[in-house]
């Protein structure tokens, strides 16, 4: 099959590629690298280098049978601050490749949506079936994409379904012996911050220590990112039997971590003694997020493999061999 993936030399969207590669499917990458890395798309991928407005329909015109779509801007502090570029980057150009598909006549695509649609919830772990209430342009942003795949599908009979994850770690090793790796600039991520600290003899940031949580910091439900490829391939596979339906699933472990937590592993797997600080909370982070993830392991018999020590580890190896190219 010949697969779209937009934002393919980006963290997430280089992993997927790879195994979309592996699995022997044709893959197209498509990304402007403003974000993303041109050494991060898989060999025996065809990249092309643009935007959503301007290149999508040029692409799918090629052959396309699917797409994968990352491309889109994820930093939640910057959508406060700067909310109209994320409305135009992620909204925008996501209706224009939705326009370009329905012309062109590709029907099945697979989203690349947040657990930040949910906000700050009223229990944990969450199911599908929770309030939708984000907190920042950012999940805003990405809840308004699940609408418009949604009615995309119902008016042009498309097969579309987003994979709500939730915070997504660790590297995966290509099939080429290539770790791909976290390598955002900045970095708000806290594994990376936390093996990048550790290296540099600095004390790693915890943002707040005062939620009602067992040890005072926030817990997250932490999916390696080989798992979250994983996921994407089996929705594609679902969605050839869906024309005309829009769903939406949890990717995630079903399992919290807190950062305490998350320092602790580090510290044993580096072996290096993690001094941290602690600096106020900010209002955008929920004191949980926890996945229910038992409706895509039911649908698309789709589970984790991995827990978070072996996402740290994977991360540690990554950075550990190529440290300017695991996280930067």
């Amino acid at each position: 099959m010949r697969v779209l993936v937009t934002g393919g030399a980006g963290y997430i969207g280089s992993a997927v590629g790879a195994q979309l590669v592996a699995a022997g499917h044709d893959v197209v990458v498509l990304d402007d690298l403003s974000t993303g890395h041109a050494d991060a798309v898989p060999p025996g991928a065809t990249f092309v280098k643009g935007t959503l407005r301007d290149c999508a329909a040029e692409v799918l015109a090629d052959g396309i049978e699917a797409v994968l779509h990352f491309a889109a801007k994820s930093l939640v502090g910057e959508s406060v601050a700067n909310p109209a570029k994320y409305w135009s980057n992620n909204l925008g150009g996501t209706i224009s490749l939705l326009e370009a598909m329905r012309e062109i006549g590709v029907r099945t695509i697979v989203f690349s949506s947040t657990a930040a649609v949910y906000g700050e919830p009223e229990r944990t772990p969450i199911q599908e079936t929770a309030p939708t209430r984000p907190t920042s342009p950012y999940g805003a942003s990405k809840l308004a994409v699940d609408t418009a795949l949604t009615e995309h599908a119902r008016m042009h009979k498309t097969g579309a379904v987003s994979l709500r994850y939730f915070n997504v770690a660790g590297a995966y090793e290509s099939a080429e012996g290539k770790w791909l790796g976290e390598r955002h600039n900045p970095e708000t991520h806290l594994i990376p911050n936390v093996l990048a600290a550790a290296t540099e003899g600095r004390p790693v940031q915890i943002f707040g220590d005062d939620y009602p949580t067992p040890d005072g910091t926030c817990i997250r439900d932490y999916i390696h990112v080989a798992d979250l490829a994983d996921a994407h391939l089996a929705a594609v596979d679902a969605l050839l039997d869906r024309d005309g339906l829009a769903d939406y699933y949890n990717v995630g472990t079903g399992r919290g971590a807190s950062v305490l937590e998350v320092i602790t592993a580090a510290q044993e797997i580096t072996g290096i003694h993690q001094p941290y600080e602690v600096v106020p909370g900010r209002e955008i982070d929920p004191p949980e997020v926890v996945a229910d993830p038992a409706r895509i392991r039911a649908e698309l018999t789709w589970k984790a493999q991995f827990g978070l020590e072996e996402m740290i580890e994977s991360a540690w190896t990554a950075y550990s061999r190529t440290p300017a190219a695991a996280i930067a």
